[in-house]
């Protein structure tokens, strides 16, 4: 209780991987908040932690579907450490009242720059010549056919923030530039150093197709076994953005019967993994663990603007990055 009589307001900080919540205590300084921490790995956990709760920041892993949300009387927003929200159950939020938000604005050369590294991985050939290297085969042979990066085209598969990050990153090595977006014109396309054509028309002319797309119900298995099919013999898939974007099952049948040369992720549908998961040590699939959006500053620049968004709320400000269902 405060002084005056009137109870603190409840944050509910859900599912942060950080020792410390110094970040959002400073963010919340001056204001009668009480943080309340949970690593959210169950609906009862999240439930108990968020019951007084008005607002919560979310990290990834917690799951907030409708029978969450509705056990939650108290609830304004929730408000997602990162990009994604398809952990949370929108439109249910939307009925209840629950404002939605996210952070759409950090991290973006970071994921940018990783993307661009595991497709220069994949440009170069990286994983046969590590195992070529490993087994005693000091040759060229593990790596051929390897065109220089000028005969290569990359799809860009969403032209967003981080698709135009990418492209740019991407231009002074001459790889041609493809991009599939259903928003973007083709004047953004050409200012990216791409050019606009539809996903079919990409999947079938890129050598190396990489995802900027949020995961929607849409965008669920979008890359799925009809669109492997499409793409052309010997092709790799890169994807930084969501695991659900791409049918496992039929991405493992195009490595297993040879139409993929391989593919690279930073991100899997189910996170973390299963030990015996077929794709982590597949030996044309190289992995790394949904790391591309981490930085020191980075992290910091997320924690601060979820936080800053709750810190809106509780002011009765807009929300500066409010989700609707139909962005959702």
């Amino acid at each position: 209780m405060t002084d005056g009589g009137r109870r603190a307001v409840v944050v509910a900080v859900v599912g942060l991987r950080m020792s410390s919540l110094d970040v959002e205590e400073e963010v919340f300084s001056g204001l009668d908040v009480r943080l309340v921490r949970s690593p959210g790995a169950s609906a009862d956990e999240i439930i108990a932690a968020a019951r007084d709760a008005e607002a919560i920041l979310a990290g990834s892993m917690p799951r907030f579907p409708a029978e969450v949300i509705e056990a939650l009387p108290h609830l304004r927003a929730i408000v997602r450490y990162g990009i994604g929200v398809d952990s949370i159950d929108v439109r249910a939020a939307a009925e209840r009242g629950v404002q939605v938000a996210n952070v759409p604005d950090y991290c973006i050369p970071e994921v940018a720059t990783h993307t661009v590294v595991l497709i220069l991985a994949a440009a170069r050939r990286l994983l046969p010549g590590m195992q070529a290297a490993r087994e005693g085969r000091w040759d060229v042979g593990a790596v051929r056919p390897l065109p220089e990066c000028e005969a290569q085209t990359v799809g860009l598969v969403g032209l967003g923030r981080i698709g135009h990050g990418v492209a740019s990153r991407l231009r002074p090595f001459g790889f041609r530039l493809l991009a599939a977006d259903p928003i973007a014109t083709a004047e953004a396309a050409r200012a990216a150093g791409a050019e606009l054509v539809p996903l079919e028309d990409l999947l079938g002319a890129a050598d190396i197709v990489t995802l900027h797309l949020p995961l929607t119900a849409a965008t669920r298995h979008l890359i799925s076994r009809e669109a492997l099919a499409r793409m052309r013999p010997g092709a790799w898939l890169v994807n930084t953005a969501r695991g659900g974007l791409v049918d496992e099952g039929a991405l493992l049948e195009a490595l297993e019967a040879g139409r993929l040369a391989g593919a690279a992720l930073d991100v899997l549908a189910q996170e973390p993994p299963a030990a015996d998961h077929p794709l982590l040590r597949h030996p044309r699939v190289l992995v790394t663990p949904h790391v591309a959006w981490y930085s020191e500053r980075a992290v910091v620049e997320m924690r601060r603007k979820a936080a800053e968004e709750v810190r809106r709320l509780l002011r009765g400000e807009p929300l500066l990055h409010p989700v609707s269902p139909e962005g959702a």
